[in-house]
């Protein structure tokens, strides 16, 4: 059961999709989130939540005071379900939380006509997905975040380190037993040089 762990909407089970996708654990999102708001990523941020799956790292950023979320899923039975999920938590923050668009679309597709600037972006493709695919997505997404940014990528911990390119440096990243988290901040034109 996956559900919303904090804010107003904080215990709403969310529905998930049935196949071809792999929700954050509570365990993993409750830790993510606690290191994300002692250093002040979430209140008001524009959020980015890429291969949305069910949608609970986006919505919970929501629940948490996000300033709006954009929310991108492919699939289109997932994305029905990321829309419903959408509704829901919308529904828990009674008009008072942010704006929540969910578009059914590629990745890739999705970065090509972004506007941005996004302040914290989540990156939780397939296990499955070429590291060269990866590497792509954050190439296209470096762009559209602003100066002070945070991106967190979810990977299986066999997967090693994502590629970055030369607009994105590493924060940290921690391991919870399958599953490791990358953290990412961008470059400035200063430190570049």
């Amino acid at each position: 059961m996956t559900r919303i762990i904090a804010g107003p909407a904080g215990s709403l089970t969310l529905e998930v999709p049935s196949a071809g996708t792999r929700p954050t654990s509570d365990r993993v999102r409750e830790s993510l989130f606690g290191s994300l708001e002692s250093s002040d990523a979430v209140r008001g941020a524009a959020v980015l939540d890429l291969y949305a799956g069910s949608g609970a790292l986006g919505l919970e950023a929501a629940s948490r005071g996000a300033g709006a979320v954009d929310l991108v899923e492919k699939a289109p039975a997932a994305a029905g379900i990321v829309r419903r999920n959408a509704a829901k938590v919308g529904k828990a923050l009674a008009g008072g939380g942010p704006a929540l668009r969910v578009h059914a679309t590629a990745v890739q597709a999705f970065l090509r006509t972004a506007r941005g600037p996004y302040d914290l972006v989540f990156l939780d493709p397939p296990y499955d997905l070429a590291d060269a695919d990866l590497a792509a997505d954050l190439e296209a997404l470096a762009p559209l975040l602003s100066p002070h940014a945070t991106v967190v990528v979810e990977r299986a911990s066999r997967s090693g380190a994502p590629t970055l390119p030369a607009t994105l440096a590493p924060l940290r990243d921690k391991r919870y037993g399958d599953t490791t988290l990358w953290w990412l901040q961008p470059i400035s034109e200063s430190q570049s040089r």
